[in-house]
């Protein structure tokens, strides 16, 4: 029996149907925006949280106020 390749996806290696993470690579990669993105979220929590626990904005905490 021989198989249609024009109507058959190509095999997964994985086996899930969930296409494989990104690898990492230099330069404007998907991979690098996102873990871009994610430091850049956790900055933003962490620059809240020091706002909340002293009480002062943060150009004040960096003496600029």
């Amino acid at each position: 029996m021989v198989q249609d390749s024009a109507n058959s996806a190509p095999p997964n290696p994985e086996g899930s149907g969930v296409p494989p993470e990104p690898t990492p690579g230099f330069g404007w990669t998907r991979y690098a925006e996102r873990i871009n993105g994610r430091f850049a979220m956790v900055g933003f929590v962490a620059l809240l949280l020091l706002e909340l626990v002293t009480g002062q904005t943060f150009f004040s905490w960096l003496g600029l106020r």
